[in-house]
């Protein structure tokens, strides 16, 4: 239906991306699951965080993933993530199932571990193929992409709420079937494509990056709206699963619409071409070729060698070493200051953010909550919130004031700060102010440091670079949730019978919310740190999108 050059082609596969990271967030969902697995294998807190933490420590072998995303084509990336997936989560099925006894400590350590490591995979392929399909929109693309990864948990959970009244063993049983479905979906449209060429084509695609914006925002409040209606019937259940279906799908309606288009305007123009559309033809890659941002160019010293007689008997080109703004490999990157004053930051937000969410549900029993499904699914909408809007509004105004992307993520450390001040004051109400504030604010850090890594470091060696920085996701998880939570937690609680640990009180996180709310305020001054080195870039960012896009119009 769609030929490979088609405009309609590039965003059916993008669609095909919203939907692949619409399941891609199972890493996050360890809470739905995390009671059955602690009271079948009889661990403390500190040993069920450690769990977590093998599920977050898949994510440092996401560097596999970046080595791969330039040498391996997208398809292939999607179909290892799925297949890795497939067997991670169908293990843990098993266990909790009890179709299986309970596999020892070290083996369910390496399960979690592959069940974390495969939305790496599929996060790659998803997020270098579509960053550099759509390399003047990289802030919408992340928003929208990272935004349905932080929707996605709310997607299982409230679909599993409804259709199997949270039995983790079927929410473990849909993580496991589900994205190797939608992967191999994506297998057979997504591809790299060349960007759209001038102002024109540049407006459309904000035209549809804004309509999908919309349905995303229709789809989170859905969901939002099911989780505040209370308990619902089986026919409700029923027809909220089947309503949910509906708004996944209608992303088709862009590729859809842009099919038609070209399709009209190729009925139009199939008998002649006017001369100067031949000759813009001609012009535009030309155009394209002359205005290719800084940071997408890798500068060059030439030098040339003279005779004794002043004749030139040699030239030699000598790459010279890349500054912030232009295409870097991992060496080059990591031998830079503001790559590790954003790793740091970035560590600060996403690792405290990640104890909040492995442990909701002990968060939860602590304060009285019997069903902590609604924290859950309320992290994951609000973070979506926070990715969605925070990956749009930052483009807007830099190209509008040409304000630093790392500003947004200072704004949102601070407010994160705030979240954890009022979890740790144990209010009634707390938890869902501060679950809310926390999934807002690590949206937006998780969604503005995407397009900051290639803003500062190109688009070249991106999934690797990508995938370097989302080490903070495993080293976070230990030192926030593992050792932080899992051990202050434990010299609060008493043992059971079974040989677990429980706690019950705000006493038993106060400590755990009162530290992490000191990172984020180290983490806001790293951010402001790196808004100021980056103030100049952002500057010459903003001139060479205007200046692009005024002569785009003139041609």
């Amino acid at each position: 239906m769609f030929s490979a050059e088609s405009p309609a082609r590039k965003w059916l596969g993008f669609v095909t991306a919203v939907w692949v990271q619409s399941i891609s967030g199972n890493n996050y969902t360890f809470s739905n699951y995390s009671a059955a697995l602690k009271s079948l294998m009889a661990l403390t807190q500190l040993q069920l965080n450690n769990l977590s933490v093998a599920k977050d420590v898949g994510k440092a072998f996401g560097i596999l993933a970046g080595l791969a995303s330039d040498r391996l084509p997208t398809p292939l990336i999607l179909l290892i993530g799925s297949i890795e997936g497939l067997i991670g989560y169908g293990v843990q099925w098993l266990v909790v199932s009890q179709r299986i006894r309970p596999l020892p400590y070290w083996q369910m350590c390496i399960f979690l571990c592959m069940g974390g490591n495969s939305t790496t995979w599929m996060n790659t392929a998803i997020l270098v193929t579509c960053m550099r399909n759509f390399r003047k929109n990289r802030g919408p693309v992340s928003g929208i992409l990272k935004g349905y990864v932080g929707l996605s948990t709310a997607i299982f959970t409230d679909l599993c709420s409804a259709l199997f009244s949270d039995s983790p063993s079927s929410f473990l049983l849909m993580l496991a079937i589900i994205p190797a479905v939608v992967c191999f979906t994506a297998v057979l449209v997504l591809r790299e494509t060349p960007p759209n060429a001038g102002a024109v084509a540049e407006k459309e695609e904000t035209q549809y990056f804004n309509v999908i914006n919309i349905l995303a925002v229709v789809i989170a409040v859905y969901l939002l709206v099911f989780d505040f209606t209370g308990e619902k019937s089986g026919v409700v259940s029923l027809v909220f699963a089947i309503g949910l279906l509906v708004l996944l799908a209608a992303p088709l309606g862009v590729p859809m619409y842009a099919f038609w288009k070209s399709w009209v305007v190729g009925k139009v123009n199939s008998n002649s071409i006017a001369e100067g559309d031949v000759e813009r033809q001609i012009q535009e890659p030309l155009l394209v070729q002359q205005f290719v941002p800084e940071s997408e160019r890798k500068p060059e010293i030439v030098t040339t060698t003279a005779s004794p007689w002043g004749e030139v008997v040699g030239v030699e080109t000598q790459k010279r070493k890349p500054v912030i703004g232009e295409d870097h490999t991992i060496i080059e990157a990591v031998g830079t200051p503001d790559f590790w004053i954003l790793f740091v930051s970035f560590l600060c937000g996403v690792g405290t953010g990640l104890a909040v969410m492995n442990n909701m549900a002990q968060m939860g029993l602590a304060l009285g909550y019997t069903d902590v499904s609604i924290f859950v699914s309320l992290t994951s909408i609000w973070g979506f919130f926070g990715r969605i809007i925070s990956g749009s509004l930052s483009e807007y105004f830099m190209r509008r004031g040409a304000t630093p992307r790392p500003l947004w993520n200072a704004a949102s450390q601070i407010l994160m700060a705030v979240g954890y001040v009022v979890m740790a004051m144990g209010l009634p109400g707390s938890l869902y102010i501060g679950s809310s504030v926390v999934g807002l604010c690590y949206g937006v850090r998780v969604a503005v440091t995407v397009p900051t890594a290639s803003d500062l470091f190109g688009l070249k060696y991106y999934g690797l670079i990508y995938n370097i920085l989302i080490l903070n996701l495993p080293l976070g998880s230990f030192l926030f949730s593992g050792l932080l939570a899992g051990f202050l937690y434990d010299a609060e609680a008493t043992l059971t019978p079974s040989g677990a640990t429980t706690c019950v009180g705000a006493h038993c996180y106060r400590l755990v919310f009162v530290i992490m709310a000191i990172a984020c305020i180290v983490g806001f001054g790293l951010d402001v740190l790196l808004s100021i080195r980056t103030k100049t870039l952002y500057s010459k960012i903003n001139g060479t999108k205007n200046t692009t896009s005024k002569k785009s119009n003139k041609a």
